[in-house]
């Protein structure tokens, strides 16, 4: 793809809307509203480049190699006409499998960089596009830099790894007028867009509890002493922003999910997919709930992990909606995995499943097949229609936008921040009332019964971290009320020099 001359007093517009793309595309997909908060993405702006046609090459870089960054080769090379120009990762051994895996891919028919500093891939101005799938604490500054190269960005979840930097992140999007696109693949599917949107539009009894579920099993990760980091490992440039007493093996490359100075947990890991499907069933004109809590712990596996492998959550909207949240990643005999979504209506139904759901109506006994009609998305999953959104320069047509992507990280961010802020207390039912609320009550009875009967964590050798109930006021994104500074602390975590997430008013 060519790019313009950036332009500061000019803005393009962009030439193919989502609709009009839907259109031309002969999708069966029917048009209808944009997602939640979408009118706040910016199109068009100085760093837009030309547009030439469908049929333009676009060069990506990707940013992380391991696991989920060789699904992004994968995926990038089954784009139609979609070049990997470069690879990048601090760690030479990644590196070299990156290559591989472009290699075995092309068959000689690209030609691919491998850096170990995604900026030297901004650099380049033939560069259209980064592809991020390193650790959590590199997502939203790779995100504002490369929005500030120009460049259109698809960033794994969660896109932040703080409630202040994912801000910044919808900030450099509405300055620069990139794509940004969030790693959410359910945001591709046309099945849950028609479900959220029958039930904002009447055509189903209002919800009144969206509930999500991160439940696989898992296993405790030990202990590794502090050391010494591979000789083919650049561990300060791994470590970027994130600050980090030593390197030890349990970091790199997985098992940094379980640690606050880098990952998020499995709420803010797995659990993003399903956060966000729960968010995105809540009305259009909620942004962020203004109370949360969250109560859970780490049992069994005594390992060095910080994040909990057990955790319920809830957290309230101001129209009175609410999400609930499910972690449950101890394994046991007959564990029931559950990675999905359930909605609970006013009316007493239950809705499960996805993109395929059942109801259980109330008095009904069994539940019965539901049919919704397909919602809007841009077509063909969220690679493809990354690459159509790049093409068309239009920040709406991502499946997962910069503004909702924000919404749902935050979402799982001040769930964890309770649990971060919370103090032992029995391992019983009855550990908490949450505020009042029945309905948590009665679903956190539930989760605690499979750790007491299935699992067999003991109440005499056992505590739960009860976090306490906090106020998040939706307009300024802080904490109000009671525990509100110690939790406006966990707003922004520190970085290092020369990694520093920048402020809103300068990016």
């Amino acid at each position: 793809m060519k790019k313009q001359i950036n332009n500061s007093d000019q803005q393009s517009s962009p030439r193919k809307t989502r609709r009009s793309f839907l259109q031309s595309t002969g999708s069966a997909v029917a048009a209808g509203g944009f997602l939640a908060g979408s009118n706040l993405i910016i199109t068009g702006t100085k760093a837009s480049g030309a547009i030439e046609g469908a049929n333009d090459r676009v060069r990506i870089a990707v940013a992380g190699l391991n696991g989920r960054g060789q699904s992004h080769i994968a995926g990038w090379m089954g784009a139609p006409n979609v070049e990997i120009s470069y690879v990048a990762d601090p760690s030479g051994r990644a590196l070299a499998k990156g290559m591989a895996g472009v290699k075995k891919r092309a068959e000689g028919k690209m030609t691919t960089q491998a850096v170990d500093d995604i900026r030297k891939a901004l650099d380049d101005p033939t560069l259209d596009a980064i592809s991020i799938a390193t650790p959590n604490h590199w997502h939203s500054l790779m995100t504002i830099w490369g929005a500030q190269a120009g460049k259109a960005v698809y960033v794994e979840k969660p896109m932040s790894h703080d409630i202040a930097e994912g801000r910044v992140a919808v900030a450099a999007q509405k300055k620069y007028g990139v794509v940004i696109q969030h790693g959410t693949q359910r945001r591709s599917s046309a099945g849950i867009a028609g479900l959220h949107q029958a039930l904002k539009t009447g055509k189903l009894p209002r919800l009144k509890i969206s509930y999500g579920y991160c439940c696989k099993p898992r296993s405790g990760i030990g202990f590794k002493s502090v050391g010494d980091p591979p000789a083919d490992l650049n561990w300060e440039h791994w470590k970027g922003p994130a600050v980090i007493d030593g390197y030890h093996a349990n970091y790199v490359p997985y098992n940094w999910h379980w640690f606050w100075p880098t990952g998020n947990g499995d709420l803010n890991n797995q659990g993003t997919h399903q956060l966000d499907v729960a968010r995105w069933a809540i009305d259009d004109d909620q942004t962020h709930p203004t109370r949360t809590m969250a109560i859970g712990g780490r049992f069994q596996w005594d390992d060095q992990g910080q994040t909990p492998n057990t955790m319920f959550s809830m957290a309230e909207y101001p129209n009175g909606q609410m999400v609930f949240f499910d972690v449950r990643n101890v394994n046991y005999k007959d564990y029931k995995r559950q990675v999905y979504n359930q909605y609970y209506l006013e009316d007493g139904s239950v809705i499960t499943g996805e993109n395929h759901y059942s109801i259980l109506r109330p008095g009904a006994k069994k539940a019965e097949p539901l049919k919704v009609e397909p919602g809007d998305v841009t077509p063909g999953g969220n690679f493809n229609s990354f690459i159509a959104a790049v093409r068309a320069q239009d920040p709406s047509m991502a499946n997962g936008n910069v503004t909702d992507a924000h919404y749902g990280c935050v979402l799982g961010h001040i769930m964890n921040n309770s649990y971060r802020l919370g103090q032992e207390v029995p391992f019983s039912a009855t550990a908490t009332d949450f505020g009042g609320n029945a309905d948590a009550v009665e679903h956190f009875g539930r989760l605690h019964r499979i750790m007491e009967d299935g699992v067999g964590v003991s109440a005499n050798e056992a505590k739960y971290n009860l976090g306490p109930m906090l106020s998040f006021n939706a307009e300024t994104e802080r904490f109000e009320g009671e525990r509100a500074e110690e939790a406006n602390r966990l707003l922004k975590d520190p970085n290092n020099a020369g990694y520093e997430v920048p402020t809103v008013d300068a990016v």
